[in-house]
């Protein structure tokens, strides 16, 4: 059989790959149920897809279901120190997948996986970030000429969206798969909460018990990781912009601060907001000796690294990996892990197979939607469906071996009555 386009490390490590692959799949019932639904009633048969996603284990799980249901996938990675080479090479010699990525490859490599993936024409788009989006909306419209929409996993291309919907500028139906009940717990709150303290110990092997963690953004990803700071013992610090989620953190017992006063006080200090330079040189010169610096909001621009490199007389790179020390000229050190970029997906593995197994199911049955339902669509922003999540959750539950109650007609009339 021949293999469909590539540019990965090594073919090679395809039997890894597979491995890896079918070992997150056992925790993946739900998407495992959606592939074999896929299988028999290829509902996406004819379709072409170019993806900018992380190229994980989970990743392929999903990536397997669009296959199953008749897809044809092309994939670019959305961030090079989360690649995975033998992931990336099963995806190719055994689940025919068209993958250009590379760990580690290089700025311009990207961007021109991001162009070559646009280049099979695409009629949908699956996204992590908007970048595949905003190459194709403001470097090559042209591509996009059989495209009918799209998908949209991460709270930081949400935003970008939103914004080029308001100024006109968005040619295609995108659905926010990030906005669902489903993805905000489980995926932001409880996968990016452990997660990022996997990635944390894993480049550290510090203690987190006893030691203040300053957390920059309340959102739902912010209280996941705050959340399990606090369980592993730390003392946790909430620094905000918005007084509603700084409200929230005060009444779940947080302390809050300004960042610059956060800055002085802080041993381990995580940036989770979508924004850039929240970390500031401000900032970085109040920080203690041996601060660790890390991000798990979208790129690596939360941090201001420009600064930080400024500031510094000395970078010591890969202390350990992932953990670059740079020495500054009043002899602190600060420790900067998985180079600003995403730190549980830079140094860890990405959210545990169970978690993205429901936001990966999600995003299956809202490609299967689109592909039914987008000559009604007009271009925008789109939630997914109510019942998508609905039956995502009820499919979980099962898997789970939970069963819940169900409303009686007299309750379903009482609530739909303002008689009664």
């Amino acid at each position: 059989m021949a293999l469909p386009p590539h540019d990965v490390a090594d073919l090679g490590l395809a039997p890894a790959g597979v491995r890896r692959v079918e070992w997150a799949e056992h925790a993946m019932p739900v998407l495992r149920s959606i592939r074999e639904r896929f299988d028999r009633e290829r509902p996406l048969a004819g379709l072409r897809v170019a993806a900018c996603m992380h190229v994980t284990a989970e990743t392929a799980n999903l990536l397997r279901a669009l296959r199953a249901g008749g897809a044809e996938v092309a994939l670019a990675a959305s961030n090079p120190l989360s690649t995975q080479d033998d992931t990336a090479a099963a995806l190719v010699a055994e689940y025919g997948v068209t993958v250009h990525a590379r760990a580690g490859m290089d700025v311009a490599t990207y961007d021109r996986n991001l162009v070559t993936v646009l280049e099979q024409r695409p009629h949908l788009l699956l996204d992590d970030g908007c970048d595949l989006v905003n190459t194709a909306h403001l470097r090559h419209p042209e591509l996009l000429a059989e495209t009918v929409g799209g998908c949209e996993q991460t709270t930081t291309g949400v935003i970008r969206l939103h914004r080029m919907s308001a100024e006109g500028a968005l040619r295609l139906p995108m659905v926010a798969v990030n906005d669902t009940a489903t993805k905000r717990m489980f995926d932001n709150r409880y996968g990016t909460g452990q997660s990022t303290i996997d990635g944390i110990m894993r480049a550290t092997n510090a203690l987190l018990s006893g030691r203040t963690m300053v957390v920059a953004g309340f959102g739902y990803c912010g209280r996941g990781l705050a959340e399990r700071a606090r369980g592993m013992g730390a003392r946790v610090v909430v620094t905000e912009v918005d007084p509603v989620k700084a409200l929230d953190a005060v009444m779940q017992g947080y302390t809050v601060l300004p960042m610059a006063e956060a800055a002085r006080i802080g041993d381990v200090i995580v940036t989770v907001t979508g924004n850039r330079d929240v970390l500031r040189a401000e900032h970085i010169a109040e920080l203690k000796d041996g601060a660790v610096l890390a991000n798990s909001g979208h790129f690596d621009v939360e941090i201001d690294l420009p600064a930080l490199e400024a500031l510094a007389v000395e970078v010591r790179r890969e202390v350990r990996p992932q953990a670059d020390e740079y020495l500054l000229a009043d002899g602190r050190r600060i420790v900067l892990l998985a180079e600003g970029r995403l730190v549980n997906l830079g140094a860890a593995e990405g959210h545990p197979a169970a978690v993205m197994d429901m936001s990966f199911a999600v995003q299956a049955l809202t490609v299967e939607w689109l592909a039914a339902r987008h000559a009604d669509l007009s271009p925008g922003v789109l939630d997914v469906p109510v019942e998508i999540d609905t039956e995502v959750a009820r499919l979980e539950l099962a898997a789970l071996g939970v069963h819940i109650d169900e409303l009686t007609s007299e309750q379903v009339d009482y609530l739909g009555s303002w008689r009664a």
